[in-house]
């Protein structure tokens, strides 16, 4: 692969030059915060769809944030003596960060886009000039080794990822390196790999330029550059999961057929892992005609390991070209061209008998069970983002079902999951409801139907009465056998342990 027809890209190996920018960036308020304040709401959001006009307008005046702004969001040439106010410019041209544009003007080399942290962190994420974001309009280019910025789907990894303290953490197709950088927070080390080298540069400025810890950066494909006797902790890729006829553009195109590349990297992770280590990816998976796509994501599990797989969304095949062609900006082009294109997207599904692709989260967890388990769910509905803590807390709740029989439910304790909410569904004015939902207002912000006993056993719990004692006392006050009720219940009671509604206590 060859990226010459790219710009060149600001020296890596210059971190002091990174250090005097950084400083410079932050000293104007060119930060997530600044940003926001200076362009307001409207304008701010726009720069995420790639709409540029409404920053233009708030960025004409001569203050420092404003010139950043359009150097290095809007890539805007600006005059070298209004530069040189706000930033070490002759080290910024040495290191190539900016080039001289004319007589007196210079211009940015990539786009520096302000990101704040998880803990208020002010961090910067570098990519090619017009690739900060995605979306309907197309990302601008479309060299074949383009590096993008950040997009919905760096942002969901990132807040799906478990955030527990790690040794070794490994980053796979690392890109501008956002993942890295979540990554250097709570890991004493971290591996990037990524088939693109110019990605492996650019990761590299992202974390000096946001003054993070230099990443172990390697080239090649999936787990190719880590050696045989390497594991860790924690692995997260967002991988190029597109499932395309041919492999155009690196950052998204994987280049095997089909789903290939999403299941191999899946099989592949176990062995890599650490006992009680977590690897997370973002994936496509084919929905094929006579094939149910959960077993299909099933058989993706690698031995010894536990899996949470969520489908967030499904697109038929039509949808999914579309949303792809216009990715690449193949839309803006010669019209037969565009429909050549998707026209061989459409034969290649039908080849495979493809009918729809499905999106979501697949998290592996390495076990020394002897019997894995293996959740596979639809979720579309809306959830409370960071979900690192409760993607944790579902392996938490399977190591304790595990572990509990139905004897051993009813002699622990439990209490009430904060936040639940009881709704009661039924004709105006009748005695009883026709049924009851619990539902949570954190975390995957579930929904689930219970009967009358659920409910009342559920809203008593508070960590002081055992399961089985609770049972009682409801079996009392509404007549009846106790050791019927006892018997029939600790199938809900596992479901409400299972989906987060009951904690254990002690």
């Amino acid at each position: 692969m060859s990226n010459s027809s790219l710009p060149a890209l600001p020296a890596s190996d210059r971190p002091e030059v990174a250090a005097r920018l950084r400083d410079a960036l932050l000293g104007a308020a060119f930060t997530a915060d600044g940003l926001l304040e200076l362009l307001g709401a409207p304008a701010y959001t726009a720069l995420a769809r790639s709409e540029t006009v409404p920053a233009l307008r708030a960025t004409r005046g001569d203050t420092p944030l404003e010139t950043l702004v359009r150097l290095f969001l809007l890539q805007q040439p600006v005059r070298h003596a209004r530069v040189a106010d706000v930033l070490p410019v002759a080290a910024c041209l040495e290191s190539g960060w900016l080039v001289s544009v004319g007589t007196d003007e210079v211009a940015a080399t990539v786009d520096v886009r302000p990101y704040g942290g998880p803990d208020g962190e002010d961090w910067f994420i570098v990519s090619d000039l017009g690739c900060a974001v995605g979306g309907a309009g197309g990302i601008g280019s479309r060299e074949e080794g383009v590096v993008l910025g950040v997009g919905g789907a760096s942002t969901t990894l990132a807040g799906i990822t478990v955030r527990t303290p790690v040794s070794a953490a490994l980053d796979l197709g690392t890109g501008s390196g956002i993942q890295a950088l979540h990554a250097s927070r709570h890991a004493t080390r971290v591996t990037a790999t990524d088939l693109n080298p110019r990605a492996l540069h650019i990761t590299a400025l992202t974390l000096a330029l946001s003054g993070a810890q230099a990443a172990d950066l390697r080239e090649g494909s999936l787990f190719e550059p880590v050696r045989d006797d390497e594991t860790y902790e924690l692995i997260v890729s967002n991988p190029p999961f597109v499932i395309s006829p041919g492999a155009r553009l690196t950052y998204r195109d994987g280049g095997m057929g089909g789903d290939d590349l999403c299941r191999s990297l899946v099989q592949q992770a176990g062995e890599r892992l650490r006992e009680g280590g977590f690897a997370q990816f973002l994936a496509n998976w084919q929905h094929v005609e006579g094939e149910d796509w959960q077993d299909r994501l099933r058989s993706w599990v690698p031995r010894g390991c536990d899996a949470w797989i969520v489908q967030r969304e499904v697109q038929d095949v039509t949808q999914y070209a579309e949303l792809w062609l216009r990715d690449a900006g193949d839309h803006r082009g010669d019209t037969a061209a565009y429909e050549a294109l998707y026209d061989a997207w459409l034969d290649e599904f039908e080849a495979r008998k493809v009918k729809a692709v499905g999106f979501g989260w697949i998290t592996l967890r390495r076990t020394d069970s002897d019997a894995p388990s293996i959740t596979v769910e639809e979720w579309p509905h809306p959830v409370e983002q960071p979900l690192g803590d409760a993607v944790r807390e579902h392996f938490d709740r399977v190591d304790y079902l595990r572990t509990h029989d139905d004897a051993a439910l009813l002699a622990a304790h439990f209490r009430l999951a904060p936040e639940i909410i009881q709704e009661q569904v039924g004709l105006p004015g009748a005695e009883d409801p026709e049924h009851v939902v619990l539902r949570q207002h954190r975390g995957m912000r579930r929904a689930t139907k219970v009967d009358t006993v659920g409910a009342g056993f559920a809203g008593v719990c508070d960590g002081t009465m055992s399961a089985g004692r609770i049972l009682d006392a409801i079996a009392q006050l509404v007549g009846e056998d106790p050791v019927l009720l006892r018997d029939r219940t600790p199938a809900q009671i596992r479901l409400l342990v299972e989906q987060g509604f009951l904690e254990p206590v002690g």
